[in-house]
């Protein structure tokens, strides 16, 4: 029982560092992805 709650624990704990790693990876791809993919956009007192 003892090694199985040991499992448990260290899963966990892998799972609580590659979760966030993923997240903000993902963050990264999608603020390098966004601005690619979007129209240039006009500067602020830019002429039409």
């Amino acid at each position: 029982m003892q090694l199985v709650m040991m499992m448990m624990f260290f899963a966990a704990l892998a799972m609580d560092i590659a979760v966030p790693a993923l997240v903000l990876s993902l963050m990264a791809f999608a603020k390098w992805l966004l601005p690619a993919t979007l129209p240039p956009y006009r500067q602020l007192g830019e002429a039409a």
